[in-house]
């Protein structure tokens, strides 16, 4: 059986108020998305991976605010769905789950002229990925930029 569980920031201070997150450091917001702990449970016969959330994320979050920088899914002019990462050092899409914490992100109206690593905050609607087949743990839907 292979493992492997995620304690980052667990004791991570974070404030929430009527289902936002709100800090000015946003640091926070990353510090809780690492909080997700995942299981990877591989057997003979089944795959699993098993996620347990926060309770400040488990039945999302209706605005959420995030910094990070952009890693386009497409090429394009405008883009509207994209990797959000907290470091460009981060390789979201290499497979290991070691890279870190990093967030899909769909736009509410599409981004003009922003370029991979640009720097962006954020406000959507946080939602926990239950899916046990795959890794991913949380999306932000209808985002804009602050």
């Amino acid at each position: 059986m292979k493992s492997s569980i995620s304690f980052a920031a667990l004791a991570a201070p974070i404030t929430l108020s009527a289902g936002a997150v709100w800090a000015d450091d946003m640091v926070a917001s990353w510090d809780l998305l690492a909080a997700i702990l995942i299981e990877e449970i591989v057997t003979d016969t089944t795959y699993e991976v098993r996620k347990i959330f926060p309770a400040a994320v488990e039945n999302g979050i209706d605005q959420f605010d995030i910094t990070g920088y952009v890693v386009p899914l497409t090429n394009g002019p405008e883009i509207t769905d994209f990797i959000l990462v907290s470091d460009m050092g981060f390789c979201p899409f290499c497979g290991s789950p070691e890279h870190g914490t990093s967030l899909q992100v769909t736009m509410a109206d599409p981004l003009t002229g922003f370029e991979e690593g640009s720097r962006i905050t954020l406000r959507g609607a946080l939602q926990a990925v239950t899916d046990p087949e795959t890794w991913q743990t949380t999306v932000m839907t209808d985002a804009r930029a602050l």
